[in-house]
């Protein structure tokens, strides 16, 4: 069987017959967005050439049959009784949900990330399946682009990289070998809407809830009494002093009013490794080392001092294992770890997040979070609902966190639509209440692709942050060996140069 053929059919057996009730975890997404808030996850991928529209559109309705998500919409019970479903939307139009937009010449990337950033703006028609793409012509050397979004509470960042394997192709032909079956939604059943439904499914999950809270405590119980995690509480005891400090607002940490701005870069995957090995950290040690550095930098060039301060990132990571990597719905927890902004050397600093990362995941730290998510999903789902709906507009003395950073891995070959070869994919993860910046990391074809997502009102200059992850990359690539130190030049006096400020911020 072709691999385009295996990798589909494995998606339509995941997604065939979904269940209809969304997870808790599924409907706090739904109850947290606000206008400041838009809860999509999106990303922004260019192709080597602009894409037929009209053939962009028969290949994904050929292929909706492996998603039915696409064809359906979250429907809330009354009183918030229960957890929203997921019913089949009859009046089903793919052509309200794929775009078609030209940018005015000469189509730059920077004209890219504008219409990006007013796109990733718009919180989505919950009337309607919670998806969209705009095909977008008119970029600079006759590429083209794509920006999908889907509503953060259909999918999380892997199975969003999922949906995004599937509909494109592994090659350029691979849109042929699909078959699209003729589709029927089922008629709807009354009951399956009805009040004493909607008990019965919350009374379920309430009791699945407290059983998996309780196997997280009985895990996380058996792994201390086994002396598993015994060294790495007593390095968490060492951790404990910037712990237990409050967290500092930082300058992007200001109230979000939801307009958003998007921004990304991009470095080589094979630097990345060679640096992990050897050093002997992790993937996502290098990320997070990389964007310490850049916000240390970012926090100087405010006049801000750095000595003694910790940018507190937390970075979700997927619960799936292998063969639910394309089933839709959000299985993730969040991994906490603080990061010191005062360590100049870049080696340094990165052996410090590996330290840090190396004792909170021994330790448990996850576990903890997951055991705390379980707990609240155990509390009748109305009271859950009060309680995302409310957290938003609750005056924190001080923020929980400074900003989220996902990593999600992508393709490592090639991906095509329609025949056309895509060159990059720049992932969002959602910004807004005091969370000015977010991060968000992708793999693909041997690249590592960055995407800033911003509130134009709490960091106007995000885009000094990209600047800033690219220098300390490079920094970090020159302090292990990589590439070649710069040479110091001297100084002309006669040619301007940057602010003070910004000598200071990239020093």
């Amino acid at each position: 069987m072709p691999r385009q053929l295996s990798v589909k059919n494995r998606a339509a057996k995941q997604n065939s017959v979904p269940g209809r009730l969304l997870s808790g975890a599924d409907a706090a997404f739904l109850y947290l967005e606000r206008p400041e808030i838009p809860l999509h996850i999106a990303c922004v991928s260019i192709f080597e050439s602009e894409i037929p529209f009209e053939e962009f559109i028969a290949s994904i309705d050929s292929k909706l049959h492996l998603i039915p998500r696409y064809r359906q919409i979250a429907v809330a019970p009354p009183f918030d009784i229960g957890y929203p479903t997921w019913e089949w939307y009859p009046q089903f139009d793919i052509r309200q949900h794929v775009f078609r937009v030209r940018l005015e010449p000469p189509g730059s990337e920077a004209q890219l990330e504008a219409l990006a950033g007013r796109i990733l703006t718009q919180v989505m028609d919950r009337s309607r399946p919670l998806w969209d793409i705009h095909v977008v012509e008119g970029l600079k050397g006759g590429r083209g682009a794509l920006i999908p979004r889907v509503h953060h509470a259909l999918a999380d960042g892997v199975s969003g990289a999922a949906l995004l394997k599937i509909i494109l192709d592994p090659t350029p032909d691979g849109s042929r070998a699909i078959r699209k079956p003729r589709f029927r939604p089922p008629k709807p059943n009354p009951a399956d809407r009805s009040l004493a439904g909607a008990l019965t499914n919350a009374f379920r999950s309430t009791v699945e809830n407290l059983l998996a809270s309780e196997a997280c405590l009985l895990n996380m119980a058996q792994g201390l009494f086994a002396g598993r995690m015994q060294g790495s509480l007593e390095g968490l005891m060492e951790l404990l002093p910037e712990l237990a400090a409050s967290v500092e607002r930082l300058p992007f940490n200001k109230p979000c009013t939801g307009e958003r701005r998007f921004c990304w870069t991009e470095f080589s995957f094979g630097e990345v490794q060679i640096i992990k090995r050897a050093l002997g950290t992790t993937v996502n040690d290098v990320f997070l080392s990389v964007l310490g550095r850049a916000i240390a930098r970012y926090v100087r060039l405010h006049g801000e001092p750095v000595a003694g301060r910790f940018v507190r990132v937390v970075c979700p990571f997927s619960l799936r294992s292998d063969d639910q990597r394309e089933s839709l719905g959000n299985q993730i927890s969040f991994f906490p770890v603080a990061l010191p902004l005062d360590i100049e050397d870049p080696i340094a600093m990165l052996k410090a997040v590996a330290k840090r990362t190396q004792i909170m995941k021994s330790a448990g730290a996850a576990q903890l979070l997951s055991l705390t998510a379980a707990w609240l999903g155990s509390a009748p789902p109305p009271l859950q609902a009060l309680f995302w709906r409310t957290i938003p507009s609750l005056p924190l003395p001080v923020p929980l966190l400074n900003i989220i950073c996902t990593n999600v891995p992508g393709s490592p070959t090639p991906l095509y639509s329609v025949g056309k070869r895509m060159l990059a994919s720049y992932p969002q993860v959602p910004t807004g209440h005091e969370l000015g910046i977010g991060c968000a990391a992708q793999t693909y074809d041997g690249k590592v692709f960055f995407g800033l997502t911003a509130d134009s009102h709490a960091a106007p200059d995000f885009k000094r942050m990209r600047d800033f992850i690219h220098a300390s990359f490079s920094e970090l690539c020159r302090a292990t060996g990589l590439r070649k130190k710069k040479k110091s030049r001297p100084v002309d006096p006669s040619r301007p140069g940057p602010s003070s400020s910004i000598r200071a911020a990239v020093a």
